[in-house]
């Protein structure tokens, strides 16, 4: 059982890899825009592009015109800030070659979360560098969980 978990991250990262690494070089979230990247979500395409709703105290919603989904902030386990995905969701999507090619730096929340089953989630979101700071904030405050920074360089990006 635990194989298959590992075997279905794994087909996950190759995926996001192959098919979605152009379509990450070319987008950069600006504003309100939140890109989903990817993770465990089923039925949203890697590289979406939508908007974030942090207003509800109880629950962070993404939608976009592929899908939505939600997050209850009482789920989350595990925050991660960085210039690449975070490595303890599980979810090892392989930003960091991606990272080398672009000139702009892409600010990236991974998520980890029990869904309603209990089970292990996780999604990274790509947010607007002028929105990190109160995104950050919002979810901390709400999750009860504190952002655990790739490096001291992107938590500067945050606090200043």
């Amino acid at each position: 059982m635990l194989g298959t978990s590992v075997k279905r991250r794994t087909l996950l990262s190759a995926v996001l890899v192959a098919i979605g690494g152009s379509r990450l070089l070319a987008s950069k979230v600006t504003g309100d825009e939140v890109m989903y990247v990817g993770g465990t979500v089923a039925g949203i395409p890697e590289a979406t592009e939508g908007s974030a709703d942090i207003k509800d105290p109880k629950v962070f919603t993404f939608r976009s015109d592929k899908g939505s989904f939600e997050i209850s902030y009482s789920s989350i386990k595990t925050l991660e800030y960085g210039q690449k995905a975070g490595r303890r969701v599980g979810v090892a999507i392989v930003i960091t070659v991606w990272a080398l090619f672009s000139k702009k730096r892409k600010h990236f929340l991974t998520i980890g979360y029990d869904d309603a089953a209990g089970q292990p989630q996780g999604v990274v979101l790509e947010i607007a560098k002028g929105r990190a700071k109160t995104f950050i904030t919002v979810v901390e405050a709400r999750s009860g969980k504190k952002v655990e920074y790739e490096s001291e360089e992107a938590k500067k990006h945050v606090h200043g």
